[in-house]
């Protein structure tokens, strides 16, 4: 039985990544199959907002670390702007924090990126009937008391160690400078550390940065 609406109606999906290559190919995958009507790219969180007024998805199949708008906070806005519309975050990380932080933001599943095409257009159907999906990885992550715990709660599952450390400096006061000094890198090291980790959260200002670490006990002593 092919995924569609009620009616007949294929299921209409906006796909949104920031890497072409992958809007590409998941596009290419998804069009070949009967039901399912690709009706929309976009490369982060904000695009995907604006097309969504214009386009109307079922489903919204998104990527998670991104520029200028991240899927976790892209989810918020679906949840608030657009209720009617599915969620469903295909991501390379399977860290619980990571997956629960999504689902709380308004996600109805969580699909990893190592799936193949059969069970992507499994996760779509779900959750355009209004059932949640995690596919298996997700699932062990998330269910799995064995699984791999947690992390405590001054990590960031979006960050390298590296970037949780620039961050915690950031948000004390320091310069770019005196971070390389610190942390004996260069200036132009550091400024890519800064630009990552802005990217990764989706956060722009210095002010936003701090709040993101006080937040997520980052900011240290």
């Amino acid at each position: 039985m092919t995924p569609q609406q009620r009616d007949g109606a294929n299921i209409k999906v906006l796909l949104v990544d920031d890497h072409p290559l992958v809007l590409d190919g998941i596009q290419a995958r998804l069009e070949a199959v009967p039901g399912i009507e690709v009706i929309g790219l976009a490369g982060n969180g904000r695009e995907a907002l604006a097309l969504s007024a214009e386009l109307k998805p079922d489903v919204v199949l998104m990527d998670v670390s991104m520029p200028v708008m991240n899927g976790i906070e892209a989810s918020s806005h679906f949840q608030r702007d657009f209720p009617d519309i599915r969620v469903l975050i295909l991501s390379m990380h399977d860290s619980r924090e990571y997956i629960m932080q999504l689902m709380h933001s308004g996600a109805r599943g969580y699909v990893l990126k190592d799936v193949g095409c059969e069970e992507l257009i499994k996760a779509i159907e779900t959750v355009h009937q209004g059932n949640t999906y995690f596919s298996q990885g997700a699932s062990q992550s998330l269910f799995n008391p064995d699984a791999e715990a947690s992390p405590t709660p001054d990590q960031s599952p979006l960050l390298t160690k590296r970037e949780q450390t620039v961050l915690r400096s950031l948000a004390q006061g320091s310069s770019n400078k005196q971070i390389a000094r610190e942390l004996n890198i260069s200036v132009r090291t550091v400024e890519t550390h800064r630009q990552n980790i802005k990217t990764k959260l989706g956060i722009q200002t210095a002010a936003g940065l701090a709040r993101y670490a006080i937040e997520n006990n980052l900011a240290g002593p």
